[in-house]
């Protein structure tokens, strides 16, 4: 990891507060009243409740929401056996991906001890605090006696999701590149690189879903795991043991229809890929480097579908497809385990998702590519939301036909709109336009290109891969500041610097700034002074002329006259009255857009009405659906002013020119 990257890493950990969990409260603490309800006396009440009815947890406490993220860290993804303490981190991480992907409260939980006896006694002592319980990164075989004793002691969800979430998002992609390639489960061959948690639990669910055992070869470190063979066996891996004389991965890949690499980088080789069957189904997914690269793999069978756990090639096979969206229909139904039936939804869940016309939210991500299911589109998206309104329910109707719902729920249709409304206001809606701008990046120019927080910004733009930056500034300057800070930002490479002074299209950005502002007392000298002088000016040209696609200004200087060199360089298109501002705040009880906050003093009803057009196209964009609120002084008529009236001419406008928008008012802020 380079130097500066470690830095921002563990900075990132550090500010503003050390880690990256904290504890608030739910319910109001204002008084001495809420205190009394909170605590003694009142929470008497409560506890009462349970002890009577122990379901009534559910109701009074926090439980049926909470997990446990629980790690002994001896099997740290990427780090290896680094001790409970060192893991904690990690698991912090884990437990903020609960909660941002499906909005379950987490608490990671560190045990120090290698012993299973042990380590089973102290999770299963918390079933009274947890709703569920996630394992992470526990070492093979000691997972798998974990897991199983603690699922037989505990009346909770257990889930090791190095092995099931893994097993579910494989079964996934399996299940639909077979689709694709127009073959049967029950009848093709797999051979499997590795033999630790995830590969095991792979087989084991792919069995589930029609794999026969006898169509299964494994391959480990020490070679074929074959009948007889004494080194490094166990009784879970012993079980996928074969009669045969084939001792190397070589040896068994003739013929074979799907290869699933859970095991270690390039160990998949071209000659072996040779070997298999028509349109064979490569899974490598070793990380950060594949057991073999899809490019090398199209070059000698382009008739393969590949899939890796890389961000960059297509098919990403990613667990946070899957455990978030589990655990809350475990959740949501009060499951007592995560049985086979509810693994199975998710993973049909998943494959049938990548199968639908993609989303409006999916399409704009990716720059307007229209993304159909097939060889390079075989699972879904991870920023999809519609994993969040899929998989929880699929989840959840499993574990109440399987009879393992504590809590049936009574009105789907009532639990799907709870679910799409979490999407809304959990901030996952601005996750497709981050996607969008990776995928068509266009050239931004940032006026204060000397700014040293300009600057750090745009290195994150950069690693983001958000857009092509354009720094207005002096070269020397800039690059003062680069390397001030020990940046990656290389001026040609990855982003772009024009001196004020010294560019190609000096004079094409006076004459342009002449021609819009010489009937208004400009002469040709003040305007080259202001494309001189005014860093605003400039970026406004060069975005008029083209050569940017956007700018950012504001961050120095008086916001005022910011705005009045983009309101007269640029401007507004054709059909808009003026420019408006808004704000996006995203809130527990939704996502919510105000506008016009700081352009215009005094709109008129013309410029309200054509606000609240702009701002629901901006919110479609986005994946929101727009419901207006025209505020006033005046609540539907209680006053008569200018004001209210304005109000009420913007709605009327509204309703005649855009009847499709929903809109009312004028209102007060909480009506």
């Amino acid at each position: 990891m380079a130097d500066e990257l470690t830095q921002a890493a563990l900075d990132y950990h550090r500010y503003p507060t050390p880690g990256k969990l904290e504890v608030n409260p739910t319910t109001n603490m204002v008084n001495q009243r809420d205190l009394a309800l909170a605590y003694s006396p009142g929470v008497a009440a409560a506890s009462m409740a349970i002890a009577d009815d122990p379901s009534t947890a559910a109701l009074y406490t926090t439980r049926a929401n909470l997990v446990a993220v629980i790690t002994n860290g001896t099997a740290v993804l990427g780090l290896g056996n680094i001790g409970p303490l060192a893991s904690k981190p990690v698991m912090e991480g884990k437990a903020v991906l609960f909660k941002k992907f499906a909005g379950v409260n987490s608490f990671d939980i560190e045990v120090d001890t290698t012993d299973v006896d042990r380590f089973v006694d102290a999770v299963s002592l918390l079933e009274p605090t947890f709703g569920g319980i996630n394992l992470e990164d526990i070492k093979a075989p000691e997972c798998f006696e974990i897991e199983k004793r603690l699922k037989e002691i505990m009346n909770i969800p257990v889930f090791h999701d190095d092995q099931h979430g893994t097993a579910i998002c494989v079964a996934a992609a399996i299940r639909n590149g077979l689709r694709v390639a127009n073959k049967n489960i029950e009848e093709v061959k797999l051979v499997c690189s590795g033999a630790g948690a995830a590969a095991i639990a792979c087989m084991n669910l792919l069995q589930e879903m029609g794999l026969k055992k006898e169509n299964i070869v494994v391959n480990d470190r020490f070679g074929i795991i074959y009948e007889g063979r004494v080194d490094e066996m166990n009784p879970y891996n012993s079980a996928y043991a074969v009669n045969t004389d084939a001792r190397t991965l070589d040896d068994v890949m003739e013929g074979a229809d799907i290869f699933l690499g859970l095991s270690a980088p390039r160990i998949l080789s071209q000659d072996n890929v040779k070997k298999m069957a028509e349109n064979p189904m490569i899974l490598a997914l070793a990380n950060p480097e594949p057991e073999i690269r899809p490019d090398l793999v199209m070059e000698v069978r382009p008739d393969a579908i590949v899939a890796t756990g890389r961000t960059d090639f297509p098919n990403q096979v990613n667990n946070v497809l899957c455990f978030p969206f589990l655990f809350r229909g475990a959740l949501d139904v009060g499951a007592t385990e995560i049985n086979e039936a509810m693994k199975v939804a998710a993973v049909e869940a998943i494959a049938d998702l990548a199968t639908r016309e993609a989303s409006d939210q999916v399409v704009s991500a990716y720059g307007g590519k229209a993304f159909s299911f097939g060889r390079e589109y075989l699972i879904p998206k991870p920023f999809d939301p519609r994993l969040m309104t899929i998989i929880p329910s699929r989840v959840a109707q499993a574990a109440m036909d399987s009879g393992v719902a504590t809590r049936p729920i009574e009105d789907f249709e009532e639990y799907q709109r709870q679910l799409e409304t979490f999407v809304i206001r959990s901030g996952m809606t601005m996750k497709p336009l981050y996607e969008r701008a990776r995928n068509t990046p266009q050239r931004i120019v940032f006026a204060e290109g000397e700014s040293r927080r300009v600057i750090n910004a745009i290195q994150i733009l950069v690693d983001d891969g958000i857009c092509r930056p354009v720094l207005l500034g002096r070269p020397e300057k800039i690059q003062h500041i680069i390397d001030q800070y020990g940046l990656r930002l290389s001026p040609g490479e990855n982003i772009d610097v024009i001196d004020p002074f010294n560019h190609p299209d000096y004079q094409a950005c006076v004459d342009e700034y002449y021609a819009l502002t010489c009937r208004k007392g400009v002469t040709p000298a003040y305007a080259k002074r202001m494309i001189n002088s005014t860093p605003t000016a400039l970026a406004a040209m060069l975005v008029r002329l083209g050569k940017a696609d956007a700018m950012l200004s504001g961050v120095e200087g008086n916001y005022t006259s910011h705005l009045r060199d983009v309101r007269m360089l640029i401007g507004v298109r054709e059909g808009v009255s003026d420019l408006t501002s808004v704000i996006m705040l995203i809130l527990k009880k939704g996502t919510y857009f105000l506008t016009d906050t700081h352009v215009n003093d005094n709109p008129d009803a013309r410029q309200i009405a054509d606000n609240t057009v702009m701002v629901s196209n901006l919110m479609k964009a986005i994946g929101i659906e727009p419901k207006a609120a025209l505020l006033s002084d005046s609540n539907f008529g209680s006053r008569d002013n200018v004001e209210s009236q304005k109000m009420q001419q913007a709605l009327a406008l509204l309703h005649t020119e855009h009847p499709d928008i929903v809109v009312d008012g004028e209102m007060h802020a909480d009506a």
